[in-house]
């Protein structure tokens, strides 16, 4: 027996997260004013030992004696210095915007805007995909998990900030990308054209298999995530429910408190479900508040490198917690929350406040999740329409309801 139930969130969304990566986490908070350069007016530093003379003798060269110095200006000399130190922390995730990006990176967190459907990050200074969206522009073109962008048209990736990529990516609908990509299981990099698109951005999918298997694939986890979710387990009940298979495969994540609400459909109320610990060695732990309707559900959880954030917690702290099986690939490894700070002028910062730890105090940010049984997918069996992972998932599943006599019908 097979019912398909379909629920989608239909935005327009680039997933080359139109500045960047993740928007796990993101908080709105005010600029806290600092002492800083406004209208190229000095400043006095609050770090007694630091000398800004450097700056200042850098900034006179430039004034006298570039050669285009007649087209500089004093105001995209200050971004460019205040990027520059943002740049210096060494974190992707970390990124300052000039008015014009500001606005072009509320636009894309709001949804209006069209790309090529695919989360990009960085992994050893190259630029990574994370996971390609569900019949998006990038996953048609043959994009996958994993693949490293080495060139973006005829621009060399290395080293290169994700909102610069992410410039050069964006562009018009039906325009054409050509990213150059490496695959692990390749010998050399392959050239792949993309058209851009406005994206789809499904939620949920939902299929009933043969002896009440609830098949739920979680796409993202955004502000329609636990409607959506409760929508598709009103009708796994109904068809018998006795066991899931959750595919949390290419989600790269979505708001916190999506994660932490739908953790409580399988946790019990007070259970930890991440914990937050900030620079200050604060820690502040979020808890599972739902109906537990899941908690006894059979369950098995399958991931990938394009698992990420939201995905993440949801996977580690059903593992931590319940001791359930995560099968397929290690997760990504995004463990970090950004706080979005608006600026004076219109510009914007995103940096990363805090780090996700698991119910039991593991990392996840640049660690990752490794699955309980590794599987693979080749070429080979993406090429023939075969999931061994999902066939593994179905089979610990089976070994784990033979032991369950739970029967959930409405």
């Amino acid at each position: 027996m097979k019912k398909m139930a379909k629920y989608a969130a239909i935005a327009v969304f680039i997933w080359l997260c139109g500045s960047g990566v993740f928007y796990l986490g993101f908080r709105f908070g005010e600029a806290q004013t600092p002492p800083v350069i406004l209208g190229i007016k000095n400043a006095e530093s609050e770090t007694a030992d630091v000398d800004f003379g450097i700056f200042w003798e850098v900034w006179k060269t430039v004034k006298s004696d570039f050669v285009k110095k007649s087209e500089v200006k004093d105001q995209d000399l200050v971004y460019g210095a205040v990027s520059g130190m943002v740049n210096s922390l060494d974190d992707p995730y970390s990124v300052f915007f000039p008015p014009e990006d500001a606005k072009k990176f509320s636009d894309d967190i709001n949804g209006s805007f069209t790309g090529i459907g695919a989360e990009i990050g960085i992994r050893n200074k190259q630029l990574i995909i994370v996971a390609p969206l569900k019949n998006s522009p990038a996953e048609r073109a043959g994009i996958k998990a994993g693949d490293k962008i080495l060139k973006i048209d005829e621009t060399a990736t290395f080293d290169m900030a994700v909102d610069r990529a992410v410039k050069l990516i964006r562009g018009p609908k039906d325009t054409v990308v050509v990213l150059t990509i490496l695959r692990d299981e390749w010998d050399a990099p392959k050239p792949i054209s993309i058209k851009r698109d406005a994206i789809i951005i499904p939620t949920v999918d939902l299929e009933m298999k043969d002896g009440g298997i609830a098949y739920v694939q979680l796409y993202n986890f955004n502000e329609n995530a636990g409607t959506a979710f409760y929508g598709v387990m009103s009708e796994a009940f109904s068809g018998g429910l006795r066991g899931m298979v959750l595919d949390l495969r290419n989600n790269p994540g979505g708001y916190l408190e999506v994660a932490v609400s739908l953790a409580g459909w399988f946790l019990d109320r007070g259970e930890v479900v991440v914990q937050e610990k900030f620079s200050s060695g604060d820690v502040r732990l979020f808890r599972a508040n739902g109906n537990e309707a899941l908690k006894k559900l059979p369950l098995v959880v399958l991931t990938n490198e394009g698992s990420a954030s939201a995905s993440e917690i949801l996977a580690g702290a059903l593992r931590d917690v319940r001791g359930v099986k995560l099968v397929g690939e290690k997760s990504f490894g995004k463990g970090v929350v950004q706080e979005l700070r608006n600026l004076p002028g219109g510009a914007s910062l995103k940096i990363s406040v805090a780090e996700w730890l698991m119910p039991k105090g593991g990392r996840i940010d640049k660690v990752g999740l490794e699955p309980d049984y590794k599987t693979e997918i080749t070429e080979k069996d993406a090429e023939s329409g075969r999931d061994p992972q999902l066939e593994k998932a179905m089979e610990i599943l089976q070994e784990e309801m033979a032991k369950s006599n739970i029967l959930y019908v409405l």
